[in-house]
């Protein structure tokens, strides 16, 4: 069909715009955006009927040449100002290996496997995930050798680990982790063990290989503060704090005067039981909070049972859960699976688990975010459902329309001098752009409210968590019959795109990557919670929580 001229006009000036009648809606919106610098999602073009809707065929308009369309709307925040770029445009093509790894959307590194050794790739990429432990290692330097000293100078992790996350963050394709597997087997030679079919190594544990690098890492990667005291980025962000209580079962223990005892221990991860009773992963974290021990009691002099029940008093930012699925079968003399199903949520409220005095300064935050969380889903469902009815507005369309819900003003009925009754504008409606300033505002105020409510002593710590509330961030699986053998793979959530300027980050898309050894996926979150176990398929054996972001005392996102 040939072109129509038509005039559109918006905030006083007048547009002479080419309608092609074979498009829709959305080209002609786009048209216009590049005119007015107004986005489509916030015009409003009144054509005979209502208002034009992107998919609106344009040659059931009846449009005549010459005729004259009313737009409504203003650019957002930076729409309208159409700019020459400052930088010189590069295509992928033309950029090296390290600057395609690190522009948006690019595909992590994964990890070549050397020979069973998917145990320690696995966990290094969920390692990985931690940005303090990133930018503890980059500020990390070997320190000098003693020579004055004849000690054995211990085998540092710190610095193959180091280049080996460099090397990762320049590239796309498999690393051989070569460096760190050959350190990590001269600190520890349970991991130097040779497969008993004689050939190459054996299998082994990823959670002891967890654990084991943490506990050489710790050490070393120190923070320097306000204290005085350097503090390790572990004991920071990654250890959190047991309050117990101790206490014989015996009546005659207590009979005699024996008082419970309490004490503090730090942690580094919390064991989910697993027995014939669990379901989900809370259940087996309480089944390790509650234990028997059986110690010799000073009142009755013997041995005795006592029941050492813990609660968290400090909640660290990163929370790290071990599924206890392994255990020693002494007929076949290997680390047999537990196979039971058991359940975890994307999203951890470990409030239940804490001390009192610490859920007092937790309840106001949690509670506090999931009403913002529900304001925020409110708008969002609003704001869906003006953009598919466009008649929800009120400005167009017969009485049966749905009324706005929201008025500016209401103006109530006078009376002049002479007592005849004045009659004024009942209501004036408020546009979308109004409503939505509106519901923002009100969500902004929320969210300052929300900071207002963290405990002072809790916000002084960036290394714990103030609400109780984790996101999952990492997952280490384990497919097979038992430790020894089998298959390791992490997943990793993948981050909002970084803005190589201001640092800021922006919106995640809720998927993950999967890292099988070298061969890196991208999976849906419905991967994740099919990680339950239930048979020999992979099911998660470590969680990485973190602690849920939370607004600044300007009420944004920090």
């Amino acid at each position: 069909m040939s072109a129509i001229k038509v005039v559109v006009k918006h905030q006083g000036k007048k547009y002479d715009v080419e309608v092609d009648e074979s498009t829709t809606g959305e080209v002609f919106k786009y048209q216009l955006f590049s005119l007015t610098g107004v986005e489509p999602e916030r015009q409003k073009i009144l054509v005979k009927g209502g208002q034009l809707k992107d998919d609106t065929d344009m040659s059931k308009l009846g449009l005549k040449a010459g005729q004259t369309i009313m737009m409504m709307g203003t650019p957002g925040e930076g729409g309208g100002a159409i700019v020459r770029p400052t930088e010189k445009v590069k295509f992928v093509e033309d950029m090296t290996e390290a600057e395609a790894a690190q522009q948006v959307g690019a595909t992590p590194a994964g990890l070549v496997n050397l020979g069973n050794t998917c145990y320690l790739n696995s966990t290094l990429q969920v390692l990985r995930s931690v940005p303090e432990l990133q930018d503890s290692l980059d500020a990390y330097s070997r320190p000098a050798a003693n020579t004055s000293s004849f000690s054995m100078p211990s085998v540092d992790l710190a610095t193959p680990l180091k280049q080996l996350f460099k090397g990762m963050a320049k590239t796309q394709e498999g690393m051989p982790p070569f460096s760190f597997l050959e350190a990590l087997r001269m600190a520890f030679p349970q991991f130097a063990e040779r497969s008993k079919s004689g050939n190459g190594y054996a299998q082994q544990d990823a959670e002891e290989a967890w654990s084991q690098i943490v506990s050489a890492l710790k050490p070393k990667l120190t923070l320097t503060g306000e204290s005085a005291e350097p503090v390790s980025v572990f004991d920071k962000y990654m250890t959190g704090e047991l309050s117990s209580t101790l206490e014989c079962d015996e009546p005659a223990a207590r009979e005699a005067g024996e008082e419970p005892t309490s004490s503090k221990e730090s942690f580094l991860k919390l064991s989910c039981h697993i027995d014939g009773q669990t379901n989900h992963l809370t259940d087996g974290i309480l089944k390790g909070l509650s234990e028997k021990i059986e110690k010799k009691s000073a009142v009755l002099d013997r041995d005795a049972v006592y029941t050492k029940k813990s609660k968290l008093s400090r909640l660290p930012k990163y929370l790290t859960v071990h599924f206890v699925r392994f255990f020693w079968k002494r007929e076949t003399q290997k680390k047999a699976k537990i196979m039971r199903k058991v359940t975890f949520p994307l999203e951890l409220d470990v409030v239940e688990f804490c001390t009192d005095e610490l859920k007092k300064g937790l309840i106001p935050v949690r509670d506090k975010v999931r009403e913002v969380r529900k304001d925020e889903e409110d708008m969002e469902r609003a704001r869906k459902r003006r953009k598919k009815n466009p008649l929800l507005d009120g400005e167009h369309g017969d009485s049966s329309a749905p009324k706005p819900a929201v008025k500016k003003e209401e103006k109530k009925p006078t009376t002049s001098a002479d007592g005849d009754v004045e009659m004024g504008e009942t209501e004036t409606f408020k546009t979308d752009a109004e409503f939505e300033a509106e519901q923002a505002a009100a969500l902004l105020s929320a969210k300052k409210e929300l900071h207002s409510l963290i405990d002072p002593d809790l916000l002084k710590d960036p290394g714990t968590n103030p609400s109780g509330l984790y996101e999952l961030r990492g997952v280490v699986t384990h497919q097979g019959a038992s430790a020894d053998s089998g298959h390791y793979t992490a997943y990793v959530k993948k981050t909002g795109p970084k803005d190589p300027k201001t640092g800021e980050i922006g919106e995640e898309d809720g998927k993950w990557w999967w890292f099988n050894d070298d061969k890196v996926t991208e999976v849906t979150s419905d991967k994740i919670e099919a990680l339950s176990g239930g048979g020999e398929a992979h099911s998660a054996l470590i969680l990485l929580y973190r602690a849920i972001p939370l607004p600044t005392a300007e009420g944004t996102m920090s």
